[in-house]
């Protein structure tokens, strides 16, 4: 039973008890018969999930420290998290942060709010809405310690969505994989624009995962000006 994650997971440097193996197992069942009725992803093989969603999201660990995991206030938002990657495998891994899923699609979150229930995860709030609007919602903006995003967009892009939601102090991370040396040189300027600073670049080498995989992680260091993020659209139409 999900033999390629804990294999996969153990070369990261993670163990998985019972009970999250067991959540990752029932995670995987939910998904495939949901997605018989809605589109939820195109990776429905039992061993690919393992890899591609599963390992790939829990790569994120390899960025974050135990002890920060472990501040009360630590809380995380995943932007565009379509079937919950990679903020649901992170909420298995670490239960305590709080975490909000944010996706534009009401039926992925309705398929979230079925699959947070039957994995018992607590604390978790699921927002209907694009990142562009709710970013200048008080109740999220720069509020969080941790802003994840999987979504497949340039990194100048990502950061117009990621940064407004983070508070001084927090990160963004985000997962690219291929060559990324242009594009992280081309969203500099939205990284200095938006609050931010390069952190690092990290290199994930995991084989299960095949190709070249980084973390890109910048951290807030300033307030984001009120005007960003832009309207919908316009981040990835315009990147800064």
């Amino acid at each position: 039973m999900m033999e390629k994650l804990i294999e996969g997971v153990g070369k990261l440097g993670i163990e998985l008890n019972a009970t999250q193996v067991k959540q990752f197992e029932l995670y995987y069942q939910e998904l495939v018969e949901w997605n018989r009725k809605f589109n939820l992803t195109a990776i429905t093989d039992y061993e690919e999930v393992q890899t591609k969603h599963f390992l790939d999201s829990l790569t994120l660990a390899l960025a974050l420290r135990e002890e920060e995991i472990r501040q009360p206030n630590f809380n995380i938002i995943d932007i565009g998290t379509g079937a919950g990657f990679p903020g649901v495998p992170l909420k298995i891994l670490f239960a305590e942060p709080k975490l909000v899923l944010l996706d534009s699609v009401g039926k992925r979150t309705a398929f979230l709010r079925h699959v947070v229930e039957q994995l018992e995860l607590d604390n978790v709030e699921i927002v209907v809405g694009r990142a562009e609007e709710i970013a200048h919602q008080p109740r999220f903006r720069q509020q969080f310690a941790l802003a994840l995003c999987r979504a497949v967009a340039s990194c100048a892009t990502l950061v117009e969505l990621a940064l407004p939601f983070c508070q001084i102090g927090g990160k963004f991370i985000a997962q690219k994989k291929g060559e990324i040396s242009q594009e992280i040189s081309n969203a500099s300027k939205a990284i200095a624009t938006l609050g931010g600073k390069l952190d690092q670049v990290k290199k994930i080498e995991v084989e299960e995962l095949g190709g070249e995989r980084y973390l890109v992680i910048v951290d807030k260091i300033y307030s984001t000006p009120e005007k960003y993020p832009r309207r919908s659209g316009v981040p990835k139409r315009h990147p800064i």
